[in-house]
């Protein structure tokens, strides 16, 4: 669900020295550039449910505690063109009102334009997974959507 959303309504960066990292109702995406050329033997990653450290070629990028919790056996981290790492994390708790402020507790901070954008669209999202449950719920009570749906007063739906 999350990636059909973003290609459909784009996402909300919040750039960073190293890159940038987004978030959706369900999942944290961490993009951390990388000279050309690095090799994912060069890349050492932890990603626990609590924190996070990344180093390549000896350097660390980035190493704290994350802002909220995630499932740490959910977490990947890829290596693509030689020259992005790209970590994904599954959050915990996948409500709307979950936006994380920053990535790391003190770190990597939204600045209020930003934060209010991340929080839009979570809420954007969660109302178009709700509509989307509401329409599954009518089809499956053979509701006509096309013709019929918005002229029923809610009192005459199935199940409502």
């Amino acid at each position: 669900m999350s990636a059909h959303f973003e290609e459909r309504s784009g996402v909300v960066p919040c750039k960073t020295p190293w890159g940038s990292w987004y978030q959706t109702m369900e999942e944290v995406f961490i993009e951390v550039n990388v000279p050309h050329g690095t090799s994912a033997k060069e890349v050492k990653c932890h990603l626990g449910s609590r924190d996070v450290e990344l180093r390549v070629k000896g350097e660390e990028i980035i190493k704290g505690k994350l802002c909220d919790t995630t499932v740490s056996d959910e977490a990947t981290w890829t290596l693509e063109d030689k020259c992005l790492i790209r970590i994904v994390l599954m959050k915990t708790n996948r409500e709307a009102g979950n936006c994380w402020s920053s990535l790391l507790e003190g770190e990597y901070c939204a600045n209020a334009w930003v934060q209010d954008q991340m929080q839009r669209k979570l809420t954007l999202e969660r109302f178009q997974r709700e509509v989307g449950l509401i329409k599954l719920h009518l089809k499956d009570h053979g509701v006509c959507l096309k013709r019929c749906c918005y002229r029923l007063p809610l009192g005459c739906m199935p199940g409502f």
